[in-house]
């Protein structure tokens, strides 16, 4: 397997974009990562997408895109894998340069949620779930997150403030990134006078959808110009679970989220206590909690501890959301993965203006699809 760089990135402002097609921002996205990365001919695409074939009656993304940017002829394919589909499409990317198969591969998030009815969004998100077992019961992606929310508390003994501090750092991040949705910081106070939705899960534990595309194009190391930055791909790792959350022995534990970052500390050679920044899937507060402690950075029922203690903020411990999260950047969720690698992209390189981690060499992501049932962990490194 060949050592893999990724030499251009680009993304779009998470908003509501009603000027913008689906193909116009991941046609933007993607050419200003190729032209970020100066190369003429990409050899294989992939875009990661949930719910085109719902939300905008467009399947085909991989043809669609290649078209549109120019790369006709090219071999191009759409990766789903619900909320994670982001992080799918640069794993697939990142395997075939290591591979040898492609040279130069563009991955591509995008997704365009803004335009349909809010019922059929609904819908469209419940599909990650288990068709036969929760969605036919009634129960809705929300309500998932809740009940889990529910019993985690219940478990460990903690209330519904203790988990504002996750919601409180993504939007005091976001204040500094000019791609986010949300750009303004929140207080306590305004977490808890906050609309529930589905109790214990108020507005501000709850990521909000969005428009928007994220992208990078990735090449063998060798390919390097000199003294272009060197952030390499130390580590890349899938792994799935039960769709439906109550047939999992341990409900509370994200056992993918596990066995992913797991596996991603061996190949970079690395433990978590090295890892300088980590861009968690925060769609929901209780997410946060459970990709930390699955990860290796908190122990079980002791994510919101860590939070509390300031430890999740630009100078503690281990920062997350340090451009603002799902939470306050934005969950286009099939774009979702790709921008959590853009952001540390960002970090690596030194560019994260205003919530720079200081020296960050080594940085990393994880994207959850369902409600655990499909978690992609990347670790990324800065090489002098």
């Amino acid at each position: 397997m060949r050592d893999v760089a990724i030499i251009g990135i680009g993304q779009t402002k998470v908003d509501e974009h009603w000027d913008k097609s689906l193909r116009e921002l991941a046609g933007y996205a993607a050419l200003e990562a190729k032209a970020e990365a100066q190369v003429s001919q990409i050899d294989t695409i992939y875009v990661g997408n949930m719910m085109s074939g719902v939300a905008n009656q467009q399947g085909q993304l991989g043809s669609m895109v290649a078209d549109w940017i120019g790369q006709r002829f090219t071999d191009a394919v759409k990766i789903e894998a619900a909320c994670s589909s982001g992080g799918a499409a640069f794993r697939m990317a990142y395997l075939a340069v290591a591979s040898g198969q492609a040279d130069i591969a563009l991955a591509v998030g995008v997704e365009k949620m803004t335009d349909s009815p809010s019922n059929e969004i609904t819908s469209a998100l419940a599909t990650a779930a288990d068709a036969d077992w929760e969605v036919d019961h009634g129960l809705s992606f929300v309500a998932l997150n809740a009940l889990i929310m529910k019993r985690y508390m219940h478990e460990y003994g903690w209330e519904g403030i203790d988990f504002a501090e996750f919601a409180i750092n993504a939007h005091a991040n976001a204040v500094q990134n000019p791609f986010a949705r949300f750009r303004k910081a929140i207080t306590e106070e305004q977490f808890i006078k906050s609309t529930m939705i589905c109790d214990p899960i108020n507005l501000m534990d709850a990521s909000p959808i969005g428009d928007g595309a994220a992208a990078v194009i990735l090449a063998p190391v060798e390919m390097l110009a000199p003294g272009s930055p060197r952030i390499v791909v130390a580590g890349s790792a899938a792994a799935t679970d039960t769709i439906a959350v109550h047939s999992r022995a341990h409900p509370l534990w994200l056992s993918a989220a596990e066995k992913s970052s797991k596996a991603a500390y061996e190949q970079a050679g690395i433990a978590p206590e090295d890892i300088d920044v980590f861009e968690y899937h925060d769609a929901f507060t209780i997410m946060a909690a459970l990709s930390l402690e699955a990860s290796g950075f908190a122990e079980p029922g002791q994510g919101p501890a860590l939070a509390k203690a300031g430890e999740i903020r630009i100078g503690g411990r281990i920062p997350v959301a340090t451009r603002g999260g799902l939470k306050a950047r934005g969950h286009p969720v099939g774009a979702t993965g790709m921008y959590q690698i853009v952001e540390v992209v960002q970090q690596l390189r030194g560019q994260a203006v205003g919530t720079q981690v200081p020296d960050a060499e080594f940085g990393m992501t994880q994207n959850i699809g369902g409600s655990g049932s499909n978690i992609v962990t990347h670790i990324l490194k800065r090489e002098n």
